[in-house]
């Protein structure tokens, strides 16, 4: 199995070179960056498998280069953020992170992170559920699910809106697929964390809001329903 090589962004140097440390124990190939500007740099230079960025980074902070990131690339990132009620989360979200961290972090949660991130990377190649396309697609020999003019090509991973193809970053996928599995079925924000972002825990509920209100913008804001005290639902 090849190596994964992660593109962490830190200037703290002692979290830096600990973190460093830590993930290379678990067998990740680490280029650890001390601001921003280098940081966009190694990411274009070695093309990581992931990246782990701080929010608070000089040069270029965090966001700015999350949003950098995934103007050229769809590679999971996830925000490191001192405060876990920080503005900061939200916007690190908006940019297009995947997942955030909250400092201090133990180094065995931030490692179960990173591969809970990266299954859904690898597996965002389908169905997680074991639905049958033929439940609710127009195009079932296809697996093409169709939902007024979205059309959501489960086998082939492509998402078409009128025709026009849709670009959905990995988790963006995940997501679309659960709800697409169950159109017209409420799934609540803890459903979602679970089967999308792989939390067997409660997890912060602003990582769904966040990402249902990405994929609104991409596939139409009246498309995904927000049910109030109860979760979202896709609209058959």
């Amino acid at each position: 199995m090849a190596e994964t090589h992660v593109l962490f962004v830190e200037d703290d140097d002692v979290i830096r070179e600990a973190t460093t440390l830590a993930l290379e124990r678990d067998g990740f190939v680490v280029t650890a960056m001390p601001d921003g500007l280098s940081g966009l740099e190694s990411f274009r230079a070695d093309r990581p498998d992931i990246a782990l960025l701080d929010v608070m980074v000089p040069g270029m902070d965090g966001v700015s280069l999350c949003r950098r990131i995934r103007d050229e690339s769809t590679v999971p990132v996830i925000m490191l953020s001192a405060r876990a009620d920080s503005i900061d989360v939200v916007l690190g979200l908006e940019a297009g992170a995947d997942d955030y961290v909250t400092k201090p972090f133990d180094g065995s949660v931030l490692v179960a992170r990173i591969r809970a991130v990266l299954r859904r990377f690898d597996h965002s190649g389908g169905p997680q559920n074991g639905s049958n396309p033929a439940d609710n697609g127009s195009d079932p020999d296809r697996g093409v699910l169709s939902f007024g003019d979205l059309e959501v090509d489960t086998e082939g991973m492509e998402v078409r809106r009128a025709g026009a193809a849709v670009a959905l970053t990995p988790t963006e996928m995940r997501l679309l697929l659960e709800f697409s599995s169950a159109p017209g079925t409420v799934l609540s924000r803890d459903r979602l964390l679970e089967r999308v972002w792989d939390y067997d825990w409660g997890g912060d509920t602003r990582v769904v809001d966040v990402h249902v209100q990405r994929l609104r913008t991409k596939i139409g804001q009246d498309r995904i329903e927000t049910v109030r005290g109860f979760g979202y639902k896709l609209k058959a």
